[in-house]
């Protein structure tokens, strides 16, 4: 009932608008409260529905519509568009669905353009697939048909307004007081670390913890597919993001581009947002050229699968026997930190292993940490 009558609303809120040339915000909420005065002697709606429609309203004018209050809700973690009218949002790690929806498919699409044109990125039927950002750093994903069978499909991963620290991890029980020194230690030892874990499991979250036990006077380069590091403790930091190539196919720019520039602007530490291609045999040359300390994340199950993905990633770009792969690997990481996340929506450090290097042609790792399920502890090893 609410979206029939919030269509007609905005029907006449934009023919008054078609006679305005440039209207304040304050002038266009007085439109939009009065039209909702006159539709009001029609139909009853409580306090609650009144404010809903006239924020929504001022909102698809001047704002991402529907998605604008979502955003502006600190305790949504996630949005989960699946059409424009099957909407979903993860809080406090449980997944519900919203009574609300969008106009039609096509006003969904009208709001994903103006999210990716915001950060220089294009999707339409011939590039369906693309990753962008909002202004406060939500990662945003974008799926469009013929792609997505039933309509727009949109993943907002939003990010806290301040980034967590480690005492709020310790606070929430994502890790005990011995890992979180122990961590410190690895950062302040210069030590190559490489976070795995599965979708949803707060790599990106841990990459911002630990580059805030960076020391502040190093420099630090940050490569990423779409910008959402928040280093804010670090004042001497470049913040590179890829780019896709342009309508005509020109104008590109991969991580593994951006990593070769990076050794050219004196990084005392290189952060890398996600490995998840070619672009991991090139991490691993900077690894090995000097750059201590540095920093990257991967999707993997496991520590030990961690370095499965790492070798069918570095094999796609370069042809070359698995064992130099293996030493490249082995001499480029020192740390593999491996988080999970629980059914009630809790992440944990799972395991923390030191690379140890290579025994019959395989890479050992020895365990530092392992968290245990059944008493829900952890116990260095």
């Amino acid at each position: 009932m609410m979206n029939s009558h919030f269509h007609e609303l905005r029907l006449q809120v934009r023919s008054k608008l078609q006679q305005h040339s440039t209207l304040s915000d304050e002038q266009l909420w007085a439109i939009i409260e009065g039209e909702i005065i006159l539709h009001r002697d029609h139909v009853k709606w409580s306090a609650t529905e009144t404010f809903q429609l006239t924020h929504r309203l001022f909102h698809s004018f001047r704002g991402l519509d529907l998605l604008q209050p979502l955003l502006e809700d600190h305790t949504i973690t996630e949005i989960m568009i699946n059409n424009y009218d099957h909407i979903y949002i993860e809080r406090n790690g449980i997944i519900t669905r919203l009574p609300q929806q969008f106009d039609s498919s096509e006003r969904l699409e009208d709001v994903i353009q103006m999210i990716v044109s915001g950060v220089n990125r294009i999707v339409n039927e011939m590039t369906p697939i693309v990753d962008a950002r909002l202004k406060d750093g939500s990662r945003v994903h974008v799926v469009l048909p013929p792609i997505a069978l039933r309509g727009p499909s949109v993943t907002i991963r939003k990010f806290p307004q301040h980034p967590l620290t480690m005492q709020q991890l310790l606070h929430s029980g994502s890790m005990t007081e011995q890992v979180a020194q122990l961590l410190q230690q690895l950062v302040l030892d210069r030590k190559n670390i490489c976070i795995s874990g599965g979708t949803g499991t707060g790599k990106t979250t841990f990459l911002n913890v630990l580059s805030q036990l960076i020391p502040s006077q190093e420099r630090v380069i940050t490569i990423e597919d779409s910008a959402e590091l928040q280093l804010r403790s670090l004042s001497n930091v470049v913040a590179l993001e890829t780019r896709n190539a342009n309508t005509e196919g020109k104008g590109e720019i991969t991580i593994r581009q951006l990593i070769k520039a990076a050794l050219r602007m004196r990084p005392d530490r290189i952060i890398i947002g996600e490995v998840r291609g070619a672009e991991a045999f090139d991490m691993l040359q900077a690894l090995n050229t000097g750059h201590a300390g540095s920093l990257t994340s991967a999707h993997a199950n496991s520590a030990q699968d961690m370095l499965s993905r790492l070798e069918t990633m570095v094999l796609s770009a370069v042809e070359l026997p698995i064992v130099v792969v293996r030493k490249q690997m082995a001499s480029a990481l020192d740390i593999i930190i491996h988080l999970i996340r629980l059914r009630d929506g809790t992440r944990k450090v799972a395991q923390i292993s030191s690379v140890a290097g290579i025994e019959a042609g395989e890479i050992v790792l020895q365990p530092l940490y392992q968290w245990d399920k059944e008493t829900d502890t952890g116990e260095d090893v």
